[in-house]
């Protein structure tokens, strides 16, 4: 009997090895698929509205002025008519450099003020070549800028004509001259508070910027037709 229970070899509590070359037990639940979180199932008021509306200016390009353009101008290959490819905004930091850096205060209130107005991030731009006017050098940070296309681009064209300009002091039309030998149109404004976004009372600085419209397949004469057909309030010359 001594010689069967010295042959007997111990067992190992569970979990740990049961000798060598033995197994180690696993959970109980082993091979089984355990159940991960359960997804979201949209209700009612999750759902999306319904399909994509395009913007209304768009609908009014392609429906109605680029008939025009094409009477008007001869060109009645859509391909070759103009087309607004990208509205660039960029508004200027340098002139607030406190020696290396722009303060947090300036940086902060810039970005903020673009991403209220166009409903996107921009990108800060540093300078690619010293200014010894300016006070900047090369490195240094100089200004804020984003680039709207498609549908973004658009609606801040329609909020642009229909809201911001009407509330511009003293305004009498924009410069109709401002145009490129590609047809590129610029301007620019004095103060933030024209777009109904901006809330002047919770603002530091008053600060301006510049509104590049970018197009293709154009020229003066074609984009000034276009944007004023949009509904852009050019200077209209003083009649006597």
């Amino acid at each position: 009997m001594a010689k069967d229970n010295e042959n007997k070899k111990p067992q190992g509590a569970p979990g740990q090895d049961a000798g060598k070359g033995g197994k180690r037990p696993g959970p109980a639940n082993a091979g089984r698929k355990v159940a991960g979180p359960k997804k979201h199932v949209p209700e009612d008021d999750d759902a999306p509205a319904g399909p994509r509306v395009p913007p209304r200016l768009q609908v009014r390009y392609d429906a109605e002025i680029r008939s025009k353009v094409a009477e008007k101008f001869g060109i009645a290959n859509r391909f070759a008519q103009p087309k607004l490819q990208k509205i660039v905004v960029n508004i200027n930091m340098g002139r607030h450099l406190e020696g290396t850096k722009i303060p947090p205060a300036v940086r902060t209130q810039v970005l903020d003020t673009i991403l209220k107005i166009t409903g996107q991030k921009p990108v800060v731009v540093k300078s690619k070549k010293s200014v010894s006017n300016f006070k900047l050098r090369e490195g240094y940070e100089s200004s804020a800028v984003v680039t709207m296309r498609r549908d973004r681009m658009w609606h801040f064209l329609d909020r642009l004509i229909n809201l911001a300009t009407p509330r511009i002091k003293d305004f009498r039309g924009l410069n109709d001259r401002a145009f490129d030998k590609g047809g590129n149109y610029a301007m620019g404004l004095t103060e933030q508070g024209v777009f109904p976004e901006i809330n002047m009372a919770e603002v530091t600085f008053t600060h301006g910027m510049n509104i590049n419209m970018c197009f293709s397949n154009s020229s003066p004469e074609l984009s000034k037709f276009v944007l004023a057909e949009l509904g852009l309030p050019f200077r209209k010359p003083d009649q006597k």
